[in-house]
């Protein structure tokens, strides 16, 4: 038994390359647009090659088509090494894992849970062509399925409680970098000479930023992560299931990758704990599976056979459900319309087509789900629907434009209702830089003015108690434009307890409330996802006056901070309405 285990510096996620290839559902089927490609097998290969072997150590699993891995059984008396770790991965004879730590969940399988150190390593052929390991510690329990002649490895992760010595669950695939050095730039931390933030964020001597958050996507954005070596034609990928299991929805970020002067870390991320918007959830299986290939888009094939392996949790198709809706109406045709269900044991999404907005959602394990229709990122409409096994739920066109702020007609708007601050100054540089790269353009422009202004030169996608605290904003107005208006505030995510007060003329309103938001770094770790939240303030039409107006907007909080870790929001957008 070893003492208490401390994770590594920098261990989170590493080197990133983006795809929209589907994979089966969480064990319900598989896309038929995924088939195993001409690349899942090494042409003579021997035959008889394919096996499992044992010793003392570790399990050794041969594919038969080149890849050979090692799983610990044992212990091996140091932190970065645990049973049920990946030790050795031989891809046509070259060592893809780094031989001083292993690939495993979290820091490590004797590190998930308080006070639990056991570790249970067990290996089994199934038939004649399945190579199944299991791995159990504490409440969870961790698959690795290796089948003839294929060069995957086919995961599955199960706990009943959150492992609770970290907060979250994820997998990380440790590579020298020398064998895998090409993945994504933002994320590479090779050249790095300086801390900027926390011991995560770091800068380069020309000022621009590197961490691991920032080779976040959407979850929505991409189905594989990954790494190459252009120069031996190798691609190694972590493929994600339908992504039930983890929590925060569509547009949900998280780290995903990590390059570091040794090692290219490749990071599925099963559930988080930064920036989370939902209770994390268990009890369900979630799978991913880890392919070699020459550096293509990864292909992961046919999956139903994991059905007949036992594995705790999986779900086949029989045992699953779908929403199918005919359409949305109302839409703006200038956004993407997503349609997302959740409830506190799944998440699922559907994108809905341009124009009908027909949506199509398939894979999910019945229950009752609020299902949200969102424009970009902003809901414009909620219901209740239920799954149910087998079945199909049918809907009706459902209407969007009563529930988009966008729909009202305003005296004036800066940027969109669409849920994000990305047409705001800096938006298309939020989620892969720090605040502070020197990439930034100022987070303090001068004074916005409606008619003359835009929202892309003239008003930060973020702000800040300490970095630009007051924001003003210079409208004019005609006598008979004198009336009874509604001033509307809109934010995606808030740091620290920030919001914005107005001030109209020598208007002073009470100070707004703070909204429900995640407690941890948002604004500076990659992402602008919250909980979108809009604050309303009825203007009286006698402080207002004929021709120009001031409206300045102070970020307020009872907490404080240093600069960009101050009190802070991202806006969404916000616009001058008569009241209704």
């Amino acid at each position: 038994m070893k003492s208490k285990r401390f994770p590594a510096a920098g261990m989170a996620a590493l080197a990133l390359t983006t795809g929209v290839v589907m994979t089966a559902c969480g064990g319900g089927g598989t896309d038929p647009g995924l088939q195993a490609g001409p690349q899942a097998v090494r042409m003579g290969a021997p035959a008889d090659s394919f096996g499992l072997a044992e010793d003392a150590n570790f399990y050794t699993i041969d594919s038969g088509a080149g890849l050979v891995l090692k799983i610990r059984r044992t212990d091996n008396g140091v932190s970065t090494q645990s049973a049920g770790d990946i030790a050795s991965m031989l891809y046509n004879g070259v060592q893809y894992q780094d031989q001083a730590r292993g690939s495993q969940v979290n820091s490590g399988f004797d590190y998930l849970y308080t006070g639990v150190s056991a570790v249970n390593v067990a290996a089994t052929t199934v038939g004649a062509d399945v190579v199944k390991v299991t791995v159990t510690a504490g409440n969870l329990t961790h698959y690795y399925i290796v089948k003839r002649g294929v060069n995957h490895v086919y995961m599955g992760t199960y706990f009943t409680t959150e492992p609770n010595t970290l907060g979250l669950a994820r997998y990380i695939v440790r590579i020298p970098i020398n064998a895998l050095p090409n993945g994504p730039v933002p994320s590479d931390l090779r050249g790095t000479t300086s801390t900027v933030e926390s011991g995560d964020v770091f800068g380069l001597p020309n000022g621009e930023t590197r961490s691991k958050h920032y080779s976040n996507l959407r979850l929505k954005d991409w189905q594989y992560i990954g790494a190459t070596n252009n120069a031996s034609g190798v691609g190694l990928w972590v493929v994600r299931d339908n992504n039930e299991g983890n929590s925060g929805g569509p547009f949900y970020r998280s780290l995903l990758n990590q390059a570091t002067a040794t090692n290219q870390e490749i990071t599925y991320i099963v559930n988080y704990g930064e920036a989370q918007t939902e209770t994390l959830r268990t009890n369900i299986l979630n799978q991913y599976t880890l392919v070699f290939n020459q550096g293509g888009a990864p292909e992961v094939g046919d999956t139903s056979f994991l059905g007949t392996l036992g594995l705790t949790g999986y779900v086949g198709a029989a045992g699953r459900g779908r929403v199918s809706g005919v359409g949305l109406s109302g839409m703006d045709p200038a956004h993407e319309y997503t349609v997302g269900f959740a409830n506190s044991r799944a998440q699922y999404w559907a994108k809905a087509a341009a124009g009908s907005g027909h949506f199509d959602s398939t894979g999910m394990l019945p229950g009752t789900y609020t299902m949200k229709v969102y424009k970009n990122e902003y809901a414009v409409a909620s219901q209740s629907v239920t799954v149910t096994a087998g079945g199909t739920l049918a809907l009706n066109t459902i209407d969007v434009a009563a529930g988009d702020p966008g729909k009202t007609a305003a005296l004036w708007r800066i940027g969109d209702w669409d849920g994000t601050p990305l047409e705001f100054i800096n938006g298309s540089k939020l989620t892969t830089m720090h605040p502070s790269d020197v990439r930034m353009a100022s987070w303090t422009p001068p004074d916005y003015v409606v008619g003359t202004s835009t929202a892309a030169t003239g008003f930060p996608a973020y702000q800040w108690k300490e970095v630009n605290g007051a924001l003003t904003i210079r409208f004019k107005l005609t006598k008979s434009q004198i009336a009874n208006y509604q001033l509307r505030l809109g934010i995606t995510a808030a740091f620290a307890g920030g919001r914005p007060k107005p001030q109209i003329n020598g208007w002073i309103p009470a100070n707004p409330a703070a909204s429900t938001q995640p407690s941890t770094r948002t604004l500076t770790v990659g992402t602008y996802r919250g909980n979108n939240t809009m604050t309303t303030f009825n203007v009286p039409a006698s402080e207002l006056v004929v021709g120009e107006n001031v409206l300045t907007l102070t970020a307020i909080s009872g907490s404080s901070g240093i600069k960009y870790l101050s009190p802070g929001y991202a806006w969404d957008a916000l616009d001058f309405v008569k009241q209704p």
